[in-house]
């Protein structure tokens, strides 16, 4: 069920709203930033994020090719969400679900996950292990 959450960095310098239908899934992957980040997504259309304070806190970072986005605040260093293109999807945010202000732990928990292996770009198919992500 599409349902509108809150959410924030850390210091709560940068907030924002998203509607997201948790039950459509999140995603887990073992690429270089998200495995270190921790990062837990669920993507959203664009038009279904809203940057409500905290723009001139982000600081964007961009590696490899450079097609996505991750920005992350200057002050705390949280990264709430992420943008960036699917040729499925087309444009999307990426919510840091750990980053939900209002998500219950029965929500969160509830959420079913899809495993990608980033890191051997192989984006359709599971890593041999999960574990550890």
């Amino acid at each position: 069920m599409l349902k509108t959450y809150h959410g924030s960095c850390h210091c709560k310098a940068v907030r924002f709203e998203a509607d997201i239908d948790l039950a459509r899934g999140t995603i887990r992957c073992n690429c270089s930033i998200c495995a270190k980040a921790r990062y837990w997504p669920a993507r959203v259309p664009a038009s279904a994020f809203r940057l409500l304070a905290g723009g001139e806190a982000l600081t964007d970072y961009r590696f490899g090719p450079c097609t996505d986005s991750h920005p992350f605040c200057r002050h705390c260093g949280i990264r709430a969400f992420g943008y960036g293109k699917s040729l499925k999807i087309g444009d999307f945010v990426g919510i840091n679900l750990c980053t939900l202000d209002d998500a219950s732990d029965a929500e969160l928990a509830a959420a079913p996950v899809t495993w990608v292996n980033g890191r051997d770009d192989i984006w359709d198919a599971p890593p041999a292990e999960t574990r550890h992500l």
